[in-house]
């Protein structure tokens, strides 16, 4: 019985393990002609996160290596830390009865670096280099896509091991088609490619025929959006790389970035223009102008900072939502171009969602061409239904015009009708006027022969007043000389104050003139070198000999030189002493001129010694005697 039920069991035992096994096991993808394509998914792919980005492949020892692996739980593979290496397995079951080539292809073409570790035909790995790090010339088909050729020399399994590493998130698309296939998928790919680009150029074209014609800001911020959405795309679908950077991979670390940033700023400005935010929400246009700049500042730190901030994409969904609710909003205003934008932006946004859901490994379908080129399609549809908003705009424009047009005409009418009106009742009035003017006429003209006569009558009394001035301008004249000549003699002659003197004497300027011409009434003789001829110097009323050049100032040899006190001061000093015969005191002096007595004594006793010295000079001088004393005889 024993051995009867141990026969059984084991071999029930033996297929359970083998059925467990299997259903465990990692799916064989077969090269089969009737299947142009496969994408591989879930169970057909086993991956494992190197952490460290230091595990190598040894092809001499798969049996360890292959217990890192385990089985992909998604149905696109995703590379979600920026810092990690990720290790991806898939098998192939080869066919030599196969009638076509087979190549391995890689979806995103921003994957920084893919090596491929394929299986020869003595099963040995030769390692594969790929990625947007090599240069584009180093590609067996120089395609926008990752491709390499399959070996196919053997039946059985092969196992083919692929190590990814990128500064950013990426998807793991791999595919596995026909060479023939690809050729004519990729030629098609292309054609698709132009249409799109040569869409993206048509519509930049007619907005800058529009701008031409309208001279409107909104249709150039349009075409930078139009330019930064395609450079974009091209970013996006390795076009830049294969025909504008093939040398330079570096750029392929920044560039989207820069093209996004610039789709997000002009595409806000647009928004701004095309729905006139500035007056139909003034609170929206406020804050689209502090989403410009809070992105313009992340742009800057992208750059200078860190490059990899640009992987965070997803930020471009605020803008994206902003315009998105003005479009609304003003739309639910009244605003009637802002339903095409709303529709166009509207499939933008149904895009970019499900660009981010791919991107963030949400989407819950196998990624295919459809899928993975959905934001391109949306940008086509959005650029498409903005041109029917910005052709509304103009349509609206133009109505608005023609119905103003049609009330300026209306108003002119009314206008020339009350003119005629006011022009009839002007007329009338105007005859009344004339009538009443006529009438008045003959009564001014008797008036104007009454008014001729009293003006002849006044222009006598006129001439007669005229004369009567003439005389008694001459007779002011006269008086005012004989008060000046009175004043003068009385001052010579009499003992005055001092506020009288300075009459006579009032200023500095005064004086000096007084004193150049008592000095020099003789005529001017140079003290150096007995020259005539003389010029102005740098003091008032001093003089410079022509020949010499020696200056002379007008109170040197004087006996006011060295004189510290006030001129016209010391002139009235000297009339005193003068007048008193140098009997006056020098406290009597300080007292009138208001100086120290020791100066009025010091001075004095120089007017006694001049008074001593000239005598005869003074003698009978008469009221001038005073101003012989001052020029210094002494000195010649």
């Amino acid at each position: 019985m024993y051995k009867l039920l141990s026969r059984c069991f084991f071999p029930v035992l033996l297929l359970i393990f083998c059925f467990v096994n299997q259903l465990s096991a990692q799916t064989v993808v077969p090269l089969n002609d009737n299947v142009k394509q496969h994408i591989f998914e879930y169970k057909q792919v086993y991956c494992f996160e190197d952490t460290t980005g230091q595990v190598k492949f040894n092809p001499a020892n798969t049996t360890s290596f292959d217990n890192r692996f385990t089985e992909n739980k998604e149905p696109t593979p995703v590379t979600k830390n920026v810092n990690s290496a990720y290790w991806y397995r898939i098998k192939i079951g080869r066919n030599t009865n196969t009638k076509n080539n087979w190549l391995l292809e890689f979806f995103d073409q921003t994957i920084d670096s893919i090596t491929v570790y394929s299986p020869n035909a003595q099963n040995k790995y030769t390692p594969i280099l790929l990625g947007s790090s090599r240069l584009f010339s180093a590609r067996f088909y120089h395609h926008k896509n990752f491709s390499l050729n399959l070996n196919n020399p053997n039946t059985g399994e092969a196992v083919y091991y692929i190590r990814i590493r990128s500064h950013h998130s990426v998807n793991v698309i791999m595919v596995l088609r026909t060479v023939s296939w690809f050729i004519s998928y990729a030629l098609d790919e292309y054609f698709f490619f132009g249409v799109f680009y040569g869409m993206i150029l048509v519509f930049g074209l007619y907005n800058l025929m529009m701008f031409v014609a309208m001279r409107k800001v909104q249709y150039l911020y349009y075409i930078a959006y139009n330019i930064s959405i395609g450079l974009y795309e091209m970013c996006a679908d390795g076009i830049a790389y294969q025909y504008i950077w093939p040398n330079n991979p570096g750029w392929n670390q920044y560039a989207y970035g820069i093209a996004l940033f610039a789709a997000s700023i002009f595409a806000v400005l647009f928004t701004q223009s095309l729905l006139n935010l500035k007056a139909n929400a003034p609170g929206l246009y406020k804050v689209t102008r502090l989403v410009i700049a809070l992105r313009t500042l992340f742009f800057i730190a992208c750059i200078a900072i860190n490059n990899s901030w640009f992987n965070y994409k997803i930020i471009e969904f605020i803008p994206l939502l902003l315009a998105f609710y003005s479009g609304c909003y003003t739309w639910a205003k009244g605003y009637k171009p802002a339903r095409f934008f709303v529709i166009g932006y509207s499939f933008l946004l149904i895009g970019f969602v499900i660009k981010s859901c791919i991107a963030l490994n949400m989407w819950w379908l196998p990624v295919t061409e459809l899928d993975y080129y959905s934001l391109s399609v949306c940008f086509i549809t959005e650029m498409l239904f903005i041109s029917f908003a910005i052709g509304d705009k103009v349509r609206i424009l133009k109505n608005e015009k023609d119905e103003a047009q049609q009330a300026i005409i209306k108003q002119m009418k009314q206008n020339e009708e009350l003119k005629d009106n006011l022009n009839k009742r002007l007329e009338e009035q105007v005859q009344e006027r004339t009538k009443e003017l006529v009438e008045k006429s003959s009564m001014i003209a008797d008036q104007n022969e009454e008014l001729r006569s009293v003006n002849e009558l006044l222009q006598q009394q006129a001439e007669e007043i005229s004369r009567m001035n003439v005389l008694l301008e001459k007779d002011n004249i006269i008086l005012h000389n004989d008060i000046e000549k009175v004043t003068h003699d009385r001052v010579m002659s009499a003992e005055v104050d001092f506020e009288e003197f300075s009459k006579i004497y009032p200023d500095r300027e005064t004086s000096f003139k007084f004193l150049s011409d008592l000095k020099w009434e003789t005529g001017y003789a140079c003290r150096k070198c007995g020259g005539t001829h003389y010029g102005g110097g740098h003091l008032p009323y001093s003089r410079r000999c022509s020949k010499c050049g020696y200056e002379e100032s007008v109170i040197a040899y004087t006996i006011l030189q060295n004189t510290r006190i006030p001129i016209n001061k010391a002139f009235y000093m000297i009339f005193l002493m003068y007048s008193t015969k140098g009997k006056i005191s020098s406290h009597k002096l300080s007292e009138i001129l208001s100086i120290r007595q020791s100066t009025c004594w010091a001075y004095s006793s120089r007017i006694k010694k001049a008074m001593d010295a000239q005598k005869k000079e003074i003698k009978n001088a008469g009221s001038k005697g005073w101003s012989k004393l001052v020029i210094d005889n002494s000195a010649d």
